[in-house]
């Protein structure tokens, strides 16, 4: 495996591998990696010649600081992980290199970026935007992979995609869980040992809505069960639960009103935001 860190040895190093005729899937990450990153890379190696995989903390997505102050960061760890994955090419840059001047884009993403997370984190999805079309014009991969834990953040991917013209296949990856339900996550290693108990409840509460909807309840009324459970527990608080349409982000009224239906929520364990969803 190459490791990388700057843009010109990259696009030098992709460049070589277009030329022999290989396709490129590209894994962007804020490293800390985990099984669920790990799962995006058996995807990518399945579905192209060589895999690419960034790891860098984008500054331009967090709107607090503290957050990016404590993300957590394992550069050792991770090149490990990706060199036992069978990565060809982990990009690891600086700040200064993935922004040598401010990047001040401000991308069009409509309605998908303006609820939930958007709502929650002004300016995170604009950021988001910013540093994965840089890393798309960077890489100018076949593929890119997302997980669908970040359901929200993969339609607001498609939307910049759309907007900038890429031609590249964004492919949404299943949810990687703990053995107990809890969706994987970096921020995850916070948890104290009493918090990581009680967390693998987010996913227990949304399965069980599933069975309330199949059973008769209204869509009112599993959104107030899924909230009123969670809350339940001293140590959790729901910050936001919306089920919506999974083809737009906006919220629904009924059962019925879309196609599919997501139920995202996000909920603090303490000072551990983390995030889930499910399908109805």
């Amino acid at each position: 495996m190459k490791i990388i860190r700057t843009v010109k040895e990259l696009r030098d190093a992709v460049s070589t591998l277009k030329s022999e005729g290989k396709s490129v899937g590209l894994v962007p990450t804020m490293g800390a990696l985990h099984d669920g990153h790990i799962s995006l890379v058996e995807q990518a190696r399945t579905g192209n010649d060589a895999v690419v995989v960034s790891v860098f903390v984008n500054p331009t997505q967090f709107n607090n600081p503290d957050d990016l102050r404590t993300y957590p960061r394992t550069e050792e760890a991770d090149c490990r992980r990706l060199e036992d994955a069978g990565v060809d090419i982990a990009f690891i840059p600086s700040v200064e290199e993935m922004y040598p001047e401010p990047d001040t884009r401000v991308f069009d993403l409509g309605p998908v970026a303006a609820v939930m997370e958007g709502a929650m984190r002004p300016g995170h999805f604009n950021g988001v935007a910013q540093v994965v079309s840089r890393l798309f014009a960077m890489v100018n991969p076949d593929r890119a992979y997302f997980g669908e834990k970040d359901f929200q953040q993969i339609a607001v991917i498609r939307r910049m995609v759309e907007l900038e013209k890429f031609p590249i296949e964004i492919v949404a990856c299943p949810i990687k869980r703990e053995s107990d339900g809890l969706a994987l996550s970096s921020r995850n290693v916070r948890l104290s040992a009493r918090q990581r108990e009680v967390s693998p409840n987010i996913h227990r509460v949304l399965k069980e809505s599933v069975a309330e909807k199949a059973s008769g309840a209204t869509l009112e009324e599993v959104k107030r069960n899924v909230i009123d459970k969670i809350n339940a527990f001293p140590e959790m608080e729901v910050e936001y639960y919306e089920i919506v349409n999974a083809a737009d982000m906006q919220p629904v009224a009924e059962w019925g009103d879309c196609k599919e239906a997501v139920g995202c929520i996000t909920v603090y364990l303490g000072d551990v935001r983390l995030i889930d969803n499910i399908k109805y």
